[in-house]
């Protein structure tokens, strides 16, 4: 049998602390829209087809029963990691609207490739990434 292709990803997820914290981030500092909020998780438009998953912490270990099927637990501890992409003329300005909202940049790379990585956490630790192309081989600009 032949291997079905993956289309892409869908959704990617990080764990926190504290909900309205990380609501104020996500939503007011880096302007994403919530489309789900509920007790255990957000979820954010984070482009086209794509969605970011803020998680509780300790609150998405066990099964939950949806009228559609059972999601299955699932929890990290520690900081976990995600990239957003964004266009090369939007490095500076991001740059210069982190600064201004007291967000440290923790680390800039360029990679082999030409692309460009600024790194920054949110207030759970977690290590988020503005990666503008090009970065890997499939990062059409």
């Amino acid at each position: 049998m032949e291997r079905p292709r993956i289309a892409g990803i869908l959704e990617t997820a990080v764990y926190v602390d504290d909900m309205a914290v990380a609501h104020a981030f996500y939503a007011d500092c880096l302007g994403l829209k919530r489309m789900v909020a509920g007790e255990r998780l957000y979820a954010y438009d984070a482009g086209p087809g794509q969605a970011l998953l803020v998680f509780h912490r300790g609150h998405t270990g066990d099964d939950v029963e949806t009228p559609g099927g059972i999601v299955p637990g699932h929890d990290t501890t520690g900081r976990s990691h995600f990239a957003f992409r964004i266009e090369v003329g939007q490095l500076q300005p991001w740059r210069d609207y982190l600064r201004e909202n007291g967000v440290e940049i923790t680390s800039e790379v360029v990679w082999p490739a030409g692309g460009t990585s600024i790194y920054f956490s949110d207030p759970d630790g977690n290590v988020l990434e503005l990666a503008a192309p090009p970065l890997w081989p499939n990062f059409l600009a």
